[in-house]
C-alpha cells in the first residue's frame, strides 16, 4: 500500500524533484499520523504494512529514507533492517527507527544494522520533519552530485571523442599532403627532399635518408634539421661522400631484416671519424625506419628526437609515412629504369635504323644504275623494279619506327608554310601511285573546286595521305577501286581516303589508331606492316590541330579513313601555290666536276661512285677519315659525300678538318648516313655539313643538290 500526500496551498514539483520516503508500519494510524507530518516536505511517501511488503518496494523502487517501526509481527524492524542491509541498492540508505520503547540492546543492534537514529513515539513533528528533510536533502544532493558527475563522464568522453577525432583528421590530412607530395616528382632526389620536409617537424627534430649504392654500402643522402631548416652539407656532396658510421649501418641492416622500425640511443652518423657529428645535444632517440621496395631494402629513414617524440600514436604515423615513402622511392625508381630503358631503346632504334640503312644505301643505288641501262631482257626488268620497289618500302618501315621513337619522346616538329590542297594530293598521289598501279588497282580524286590552302609541313602532311593511300592499297584486292576527296566547308577541310576493301571488324575499330594494333593476327596473315602507319598519321593530324576517325560497315564492306584540318580558301596572293610545284630535275654536270665518296661500307661506296659516274661526274671513293683527307689534298674534289659512321675518326671529325683544308674550305659537304635523328642533323651543321641526307637517299634529289650547288658555284665564278 503506498499513498501520496499533497497539501493544498503548497506549491507542487514536477514528478522528477520529489523523493520517495518509505514508511513502513503494521498500523494505520501511524501511516496516518506520519502523513499529516510529512505532508509539508511534498515528497513521494511510499507506505508498507509489513517487512516483507517494504521488502518488495525496495526492489522496483529507491528511497532517500526509511522510516522503520521497530515491533511489527511477522518480520521485525530489526530483522528487516538486516534484510534491507543486504540489497546493494539499499546498503547505504538512511534507516529511522520508529518504537515506543528501545533497551539499550535493541538500540545497539539497530545502530550496528545501520540505523542512523532512533525516534520515539508518540512522534514530535518538528522532529520527525526536520530529520526526514536533511535525509531528502542529502539524498537530493547525492543524486544531483551524480547527474553532474554523469554529465561530467559525459563530457570528458565527448572531449576525448571530438580529440581523437581532430587527431584522426589531422593525421588524415597530414598523410593525404604527405601522399600528394610525394607523389609529385618521379625524380629520386627530389623524392628524398620531400621526405625530409614532411618528416620535419611533425615527426622528429632532426631527419636523414639512408640509401643502399650500387655496392651494397648505406651512404647519407639527404639530412635535414627542423630548427634550422639547412643541410650541413649539400644533398650531392652527401651521396658522393658520407658514408655512414658502421655501428648505424648495422642497426639499418637488421632494421631491414626484421622490417620493423628500431628505436635506439643516438648513434654517430659519419664513417669519418674526424667530422663533426650533427647531433643536437637534445637527441635522445633514434628512430630507424627501413624502406623497402617490394621485399627489396632500398635503406632506412632516420628520425632523431627525444623519447616523447616516439609514443605509440607517432610510431603508427611514422609507420605510414615510411610506407607511403617506400612506394613513392620505388615509383621514382621505376620511373627511372624505364627512361633509362626508353633511352637504351632511342639508341637501339637509331643504331638499328642506322645498320638496316646501310645495306639499302647500295640496293637502292644498283637499282637506279640498272633504271639508266637499257634491259631487254623483261624478267630482268621485272626484277630490278622488284627490288625497287621492296627497298621503298623496307624505307618507309624504317622511317616510320623512328618516327615512333621520336614522338615518344616529344621531339617530332612540323616546319608550317602555306600550301595548296592541289599540290599536297598530287605528292601524295605521286608516292603511292607505284603501289597502286602495281596492284591494278583505280584510284580516283575528287578535289573541291575553289582554291583551298592550308598551313602545314608539306613533308608531313604529303607522308599522312600517302600512308592512307598505301594503307588503302595494301588491303584493298587486286583490281579494287579506292578514293581521295577534300571537302571545304567553313574553315574546315575534310580529306577522307576510302576503298572497298577487306574492312575493318566492328570490335577492333576503336583500336585502329594504337601503336603495333593490327586486327589480323594470324600466322598466314597476307598483309605485312607493324601496325604504326595509322598511329603516326594521328599524331601528325594531331600536330597540325586536326583530327581523325575512322569508320567501316564491318568484315569486307571497306574502310573509310576521314581526317579534319584547320585550313581557308586562297587569295589572290595565294593563287600561285594552286599550281604543283614540278620536282626538281637534276642537269648534266658541263664541266669536270670531282665528288669523293667516303663511306666504310664498300658496296655503298662503290655503287654511288658508279651512279654519279654515270651522271657524268668523276668520282673517287675513301673508306676511312685518314684516307679521305689525303685523297681530299690529292683529288680536290668539289662535292664530298661524306658518311657519319666511319672507323677511328667520325664523319663529324672528318667534315671538321675538311673545312680547314685549302682545297675544300669551299666543297659541298654531304652527310649521307643512316643516322636521321635531330640530335646527328645538329651535329652535322655544328660540323660544317651543308646537307645531311639518310640513307637509302632519294637520287633525284641528291643530284639535284649537287647540280644546283655545282651551277651556283660555276655562276659565281662566271
Amino acid at each position: 500500500m503506498s499513498a501520496v500526500l499533497a497539501p493544498a496551498g503548497v506549491p507542487q514539483g514536477g514528478d522528477e524533484d520529489r523523493v520517495n520516503i518509505l514508511v513502513v508500519d503494521d498500523l494505520s494510524e501511524k501511516h496516518v499520523v506520519f502523513g499529516s507530518v510529512l505532508e509539508e516536505l511534498n515528497q513521494n511517501l511510499v507506505h508498507a504494512r509489513s517487512g516483507k511488503e517494504a521488502l518488495r518496494l525496495i526492489l522496483k523502487m529507491e528511497f532517500a529514507v526509511i522510516l522503520l517501526d521497530v515491533n511489527m509481527p511477522d518480520i521485525d524492524g530489526l530483522e528487516t533492517a538486516k534484510l534491507i542491509r543486504q540489497y546493494r541498492k539499499t546498503a547505504k540508505t538512511p534507516i529511522l527507527f520508529i518504537t515506543a520503547y528501545a533497551d539499550e540492546l535493541q538500540t545497539i543492534q539497530g545502530y550496528a544494522l545501520g540505523a542512523v537514529d532512533y525516534i520515539s513515539t508518540p512522534v514530535v513533528p518538528e522532529i520527525l520533519r526536520s530529520k526526514v528533510r536533511v535525509f531528502v536533502d542529502l539524498y537530493r544532493m547525492n543524486r544531483q552530485l551524480q547527474v553532474q558527475m554523469v554529465q561530467r563522464e559525459a563530457l570528458a568522453r565527448s572531449e576525448a571523442a571530438r580529440s581523437a577525432a581532430e587527431d584522426a583528421i589531422r593525421r588524415a590530412n597530414y598523410l593525404s599532403e604527405a601522399s600528394q607530395l610525394l607523389s609529385r616528382s618521379l625524380n629520386t632526389g627530389d623524392t628524398i627532399r620531400t621526405l625530409l620536409q614532411i618528416a620535419l617537424p611533425s615527426l622528429a627534430d632532426l631527419a636523414a635518408v639512408a640509401l643502399m649504392d650500387d655496392h651494397g654500402d648505406l651512404r647519407c643522402t639527404g639530412l635535414q634539421d627542423s630548427a634550422s631548416g639547412s643541410l650541413p652539407v649539400s644533398g650531392h656532396g652527401l651521396a658522393r661522400r658520407r658514408k655512414l658510421h658502421p655501428q648505424l649501418a648495422q642497426v639499418i641492416r637488421l632494421a631491414t631484416a626484421s622490417r620493423q622500425i628500431e628505436l635506439v640511443p643516438p648513434l654517430a652518423l659519419w664513417e669519418d671519424p674526424g667530422s663533426l657529428t650533427p647531433l643536437p645535444e637534445n637527441i635522445e632517440q633514434t628512430a630507424v625506419c627501413p624502406l623497402f621496395a617490394g621485399d627489396r631494402p632500398l635503406g632506412a629513414l632516420l628520425l632523431f628526437g627525444q623519447h616523447q617524440h616516439f609514443h605509440h600514436a607517432r610510431m603508427s604515423l611514422i609507420d605510414e609515412v615510411v610506407s607511403r615513402a617506400s612506394i613513392a622511392m620505388e615509383n621514382a625508381r621505376l620511373y627511372t629504369l624505364v627512361q633509362e630503358a626508353d633511352a637504351r631503346k632511342n639508341e637501339f632504334l637509331a643504331m638499328l635504323a642506322h645498320e638496316l640503312r646501310n645495306p639499302l644505301a647500295p640496293i637502292s643505288n644498283a637499282v637506279r644504275i640498272l633504271h639508266g641501262t637499257e634491259l631487254s631482257d623483261p624478267t630482268v626488268v621485272w626484277a630490278r623494279d622488284v627490288i625497287g620497289r621492296q627497298v621503298d618500302h623496307m624505307s618507309r618501315m624504317v622511317d616510320d619506327l623512328l618516327d615512333v621513337s621520336r614522338f615518344a619522346r616529344g621531339k617530332v616538329s612540323v616546319k608550317t608554310e602555306l600550301l595548296a590542297l592541289v599540290t599536297l594530293c598530287e605528292r601524295a598521289v605521286e608516292a603511292s601511285e607505284p603501289l597502286i598501279r602495281a596492284r591494278q588497282q583505280q584510284l580516283s580524286v575528287k578535289l573541291p573546286g575553289e582554291a583551298v590552302v592550308i598551313e602545314g609541313d608539306m613533308v608531313r602532311l604529303s607522308q599522312i595521305l600517302a600512308n592512307l593511300l598505301n594503307n588503302a592499297s595494301k588491303f584493298t584486292p587486286v583490281h579494287g577501286k579506292i578514293s581521295l576527296a577534300a571537302a571545304f566547308s567553313g574553315q574546315e577541310l575534310r580529306i577522307s581516303v576510302r576503298d572497298n576493301g577487306q574492312g575493318i571488324d566492328p570490335a577492333f575499330l576503336p583500336h585502329v589508331f594504337d601503336l603495333f594494333a593490327q586486327g589480323d593476327q594470324a600466322l598466314d596473315r597476307p598483309h605485312g606492316g607493324l601496325g604504326i602507319g595509322l598511329t603516326l598519321v594521328k599524331h601528325l593530324v594531331e600536330l597540325h590541330g586536326g583530327t581523325v576517325s575512322a569508320f567501316s560497315e564491318g568484315q569486307g564492306r571497306g574502310t573509310e579513313i576521314s581526317l579534319s584540318l584547320p585550313a581557308r580558301l586562297a587569295t589572290a596572293a595565294d593563287l600561285p601555290l594552286a599550281a604543283a610545284r614540278p620536282p626538281a630535275v637534276a642537269a648534266r654536270p658541263t664541266g669536270q666536276v670531282r665528288v669523293l665518296v667516303v663511306d666504310d661500307l664498300l658496296a655503298s661506296a662503290d655503287t654511288m661512285k658508279v651512279l654519279l659516274e654515270s651522271e657524268g661526274y668523276v668520282a673517287r671513293v675513301a673508306t676511312d677519315g685518314e684516307s679521305a683527307l689525303a685523297a681530299a689534298r690529292e683529288f680536290l674534289p668539289s662535292v664530298v659525300i661524306l658518311d657519319i659512321g666511319l672507323p677511328g675518326m667520325n664523319g663529324f671529325e672528318v667534315a671538321q678538318q675538311l673545312r680547314k683544308l685549302p682545297a675544300t674550305c669551299d666543297a659541298l659537304l654531304i652527310a649521307l648516313t643512316g643516322y636521321g635523328e635531330a640530335e646527328s642533323r645538329q651535329r652535322s651543321q655544328r660540323a660544317g655539313f651543308d646537307h645531311h641526307v639518310v640513307k637509302p637517299a632519294d637520287i633525284d634529289f641528291l643530284l639535284s643538290v649537287i647540280s644546283q650547288a655545282v651551277q651556283k658555284k660555276s655562276g659565281l665564278a662566271s
